[in-house]
């Protein structure tokens, strides 16, 4: 089954992309423009599909090439239509022409990602052939020219991003988040580090409380404890926080597992279908912003980053979240799986599970996960 779902979940990679250039859509809408978040999941992934036999080092090759030297060929400048500005990218890029997409901002987190699966290749094709090498001289070249110190604010924060239009955003990475593996990145560029104090600054901003009954280094959305694992193991790597509190982030994802579990088991909202195979609560799709009065008044969100326990919890779950947290606790990961397959559809999905699932949002669905949202994401 596992296997079933890792070779569904891969085709996105292979089919919701622009073969003339390898970028990746955001997710599965007509006319929707690629996400570089999306991209960097995809190299990631190649290197994966071939030790899965899901396609050919030679395939994965071509196509690492081709999106590498498409990311090397883009603008970088301070021109609104570039489609990025001192080795940072764009958050969406136009599909055909790679330049910036909705007047988004230049940002860091998804540059980081982007970047994560660039250093992602560079390690896996190392064969001292001509295009192997070319993967890595593309790819240092791609790292090396971000200038990951120039978005270090006065705190010592990194800042979010950037708009020719207005300047810098004016919020920082603080707390723990999805940018682990962001200052990560930036403490180890040869070319544009950031300093220790910085790593430390952000450091400072976490919170170690007692949720559920667990004690752990608290963020309520469960796709934190599970997207810088993609790319370190940190199994016994400590910092001064961690070693402060005698633990690790991979421990600490495994804790944030259980505190999903055991908060979809108690259930304080009433939601339906909640409970101890039905958890996943985290950045996701949603129904819309709506309220609707059953059992008690809610509103329902768009996509938002969902947490526990403070929220926004509105009853919507993502499958493909509780599968994430395999490595870290496979005994509440596991028996779920086979409840959940049928969230798939197959008829309108050929990729796994879908994004989403409300339900408790009032639908005209024949089956028990009510609204069930209509896209899958890069």
């Amino acid at each position: 089954m596992l296997t079933d779902l890792q070779r569904e979940s891969f085709g996105y990679f292979l089919h919701e992309v622009n073969e003339a250039n390898g970028l990746v859509s955001d997710k599965t809408s007509r006319d929707w423009p690629a996400s570089i978040a999306a991209v960097g999941m995809a190299l990631t992934a190649y290197p994966v599909g071939v030790q899965r036999a899901l396609m050919t080092h030679a395939q994965a090759l071509q196509r690492t090439l081709l999106t590498l030297r498409t990311l090397a060929s883009f603008e970088q400048g301070e021109s609104p239509a570039a489609s990025g500005y001192r080795g940072f990218f764009y958050h969406f890029l136009d599909m055909e022409t790679g330049e910036r997409a909705w007047e988004c901002e230049l940002s860091t987190i998804d540059t980081a990602l982007l970047m994560a699966g660039v250093l992602t290749v560079a390690a896996y094709f190392h064969a001292d052939t001509p295009d192997e090498a070319e993967v890595r001289r593309l790819a240092t070249a791609l790292y090396e020219r971000v200038e990951w110190d120039w978005m270090v604010g006065e705190q010592g924060t990194i800042c979010h991003g950037w708009k020719p239009e207005t300047g810098k955003l004016p919020w920082h990475w603080e707390g723990y988040d999805e940018a682990l593996v962001l200052y990560l990145l930036a403490l180890g560029s040869p070319t544009h580090g950031i300093p220790q104090h910085s790593y430390d600054a952000w450091c400072t901003t976490y919170q170690w409380k007692e949720v559920e009954g667990i004690e752990y280094l608290h963020a309520g959305p469960l796709f934190i404890h599970q997207m810088s694992h993609l790319w370190v193991d940190f199994r016994g790597l400590r910092d001064a926080f961690m070693r402060e509190h005698d633990s690790d982030y991979f421990i600490n994802s495994r804790l944030g597992a259980h505190v999903q579990q055991r908060y979809a088991i108690r259930n304080p909202r009433r939601h339906a279908l909640y409970g101890e195979f039905a958890w996943g609560i985290t950045a996701s799709d949603g129904p819309g912003a709506v309220r609707w009065r059953q059992p008690v008044e809610s509103p329902f969100f768009d996509y938002v980053a969902r947490g526990v326990p403070d929220g926004p919890d509105d009853g919507t779950l993502a499958p493909w979240a509780v599968v994430a947290s395999l490595p870290f606790a496979p005994e509440i990961v596991l028996p779920p799986i086979p409840i959940l397959r049928p969230i798939q559809l197959h008829v309108a999905n050929p990729y796994g599970y879908k994004a989403s699932f409300n339900a408790s949002f009032p639908s005209d669905r024949k089956h028990a996960f009510g609204w069930v949202s209509p896209y899958l994401f890069g």
